[in-house]
């Protein structure tokens, strides 16, 4: 006869089943992805005003502006696939970036303390 119990739970069985992803999940991505791009859109324009009624800091402060719109797009194309992705493989985990938006915020407040500095140096 054998000591071992006849019911052994050493390790439950898991049983996979494929989460469901709602339609809506991908819209939210989209949604996402154009509201970066109507950020860019607005960033682009007030980097074109700045070339073409401003002087030579205005043409430094436009390139700067159009750096860190370009740097968003970059930042929200590469985001919204990587979502779709993880979103299409159905992968668990966080969607969310905590570090992209603080370093985009940076770089623009970098842009507009540059502009500024450049006003005032430019004034004395």
């Amino acid at each position: 006869m054998s000591t071992q119990p006849l019911l052994q739970n050493s390790h439950p069985k898991r049983i996979d089943l494929p989460a469901r992803v709602e339609p809506k999940v991908f819209f939210a991505n989209e949604r996402t992805f154009l509201s970066w791009l109507q950020f860019t859109v607005v960033l682009g324009g007030l980097a074109i005003g700045l070339l073409n009624f401003g002087d030579r800091i205005g043409r430094i402060s436009a390139a700067l502006f159009t750096f860190v719109a370009m740097s968003i797009m970059v930042y929200a194309l590469f985001l919204f696939h990587w979502r779709a992705t993880k979103i299409r493989t159905r992968e668990s985990g966080p969607y969310d970036d905590r570090i992209g938006p603080t370093v985009l915020c940076g770089f623009l407040l970098a842009a507009v303390i540059v502009n500024f500095a450049l006003r005032f140096n430019n004034g004395d």
